[in-house]
């Protein structure tokens, strides 16, 4: 395993192995790796020749209020991590190799961006979709794989794909969770013992929900009020929403098209998202 920390190394390395025909898969993150990281590295790994994970805390998606500078960071666990996985390239660059002196060029999101997080997190995916354009231009992946836990996320960056006419196939790889349902998640270190046990509240509301998709209901108002009816202790959810798939607009009752119930709720001071889908057959979404 190679860890390069400048562009110029990462092209030079990554032109021998394309010059030798083969397949690159990307997997970025921001450290701090997890079991749901792992899972984005063995996906790669099914479907491409060599694997590039990126570890890097992008400023440019943080609040001014938010956990930049207390976000876990711990290099030397994560390099041990992807070194067991599998992990060919760890591309772990300094904030200045990403954000040059003078830099002011952004990726403007539109309206993917604008519900669920992106109402309650000014900026941050126009931060997520300029450092994802920039790590692909780096990088030139033919593959990058993203988890589901982070749907809007994977949405802003797929229509940022498709409309920037870049070369890169966007896989989405299924949320990992912990065994009692908790969605993996760097964060999930900050949570007390306490805190961790009223955090199952999410996982539980979004899987009773989806039980009663499953079992026939197509009504958008009764699905919410079946997830939030475990959601009424949590201190503070800032959204649980029904929304399309591929629209991210609200859903419409009855539902007809493939939805994503979405939520993001405070636990303590962490923020934690989950979200589960729900899937109509033959449907657009």
């Amino acid at each position: 395993m190679q860890i390069i920390t400048t562009v110029s190394g990462l092209r030079r390395v990554l032109a021998e192995a394309r010059k030798a025909g083969r397949r690159v898969g990307f997997v970025p993150t921001m450290g701090y790796l997890h079991d749901g990281h792992l899972a984005l590295v063995g996906a790669s790994r099914a479907l491409c020749d060599i694997t590039v994970l990126s570890i890097f805390v992008n400023p440019t998606q943080f609040g001014p209020n938010e956990d930049l500078s207390t976000y876990p960071r711990d290099f030397l666990r994560d390099e041990k991590l992807c070194r067991d996985a599998g992990v060919a390239i760890v591309f772990a660059p300094e904030a200045h190799e990403i954000y040059p002196a003078q830099f002011e060029t952004f990726v403007e999101t539109g309206e993917l961006s604008n519900p669920l997080c992106g109402a309650f997190r000014p900026g941050h995916f126009r931060g997520v979709a300029t450092v994802v354009c920039k790590l692909f231009n780096m990088v030139q992946p033919d593959v990058a794989f993203f988890g589901q836990k982070d749907f809007q996320q994977c949405a802003v960056i797929r229509r940022m794909t498709n409309d920037l006419n870049l070369p890169v196939e966007i896989v989405a790889v299924p949320t990992v969770r912990e065994p009692d349902g908790l969605a993996m998640s760097s964060r999930n270190r900050y949570l007390s013992g306490a805190e961790r046990r009223s955090a199952l509240a999410i996982s539980r509301g979004l899987f009773a929900a989806a039980a009663a998709f499953d079992l026939g209901e197509r009504n958008v108002e009764k699905l919410v009020a079946v997830a939030r009816m475990h959601l009424a202790d949590i201190d503070q959810v800032q959204y649980l929403e029904l929304v399309e798939a591929d629209t991210l607009r609200p859903a419409e009752t009855p539902l007809r098209r493939s939805a994503a119930l979405c939520a993001a709720a405070y636990v303590g001071s962490t923020r934690l998202i989950d979200n589960v889908m729900l899937s109509v057959p033959n449907s657009a979404g």
